[in-house]
């Protein structure tokens, strides 16, 4: 396992989460976002142009890029996922304080 990753991540929130504004509920934004990792993984939608468009993180202005980070830089729950993915695959649904994530490693 290299030392650092490159990720990017579509974030959906819900209300439970910390600093959210979100007002859906935490079922609503989980099924969410299995609807979305449903249409990435058809085909009918690109990661980054979701991540654009849903991701309630500040990176979906660059498609969900959240450039290169070591282990212990995210969230245990977020750290776990991406360093077992390889370079081009994305995660199932990642669930942090934050709310609900898909993580797509790029590197």
């Amino acid at each position: 396992m290299s030392t650092s990753v490159r990720a990017s991540h579509i974030l959906l929130m819900h209300a439970d989460a910390p600093d959210t504004a979100s007002k859906r509920s935490k079922a609503a934004a989980l099924e969410a976002v299995i609807r979305l990792r449903d249409k990435i993984r058809s085909g009918d939608v690109q990661f980054a142009e979701a991540a654009r468009i849903v991701s309630e993180c500040p990176s979906s202005e660059e498609g969900g890029d959240l450039g290169s980070f070591s282990p212990g830089m995210m969230v245990p729950e977020f750290d776990k996922a991406v360093f077992a993915l390889s370079v081009g695959d994305m995660s199932d649904v990642v669930e942090t304080a934050f709310g609900y994530h898909l993580i797509l490693r790029t590197a």
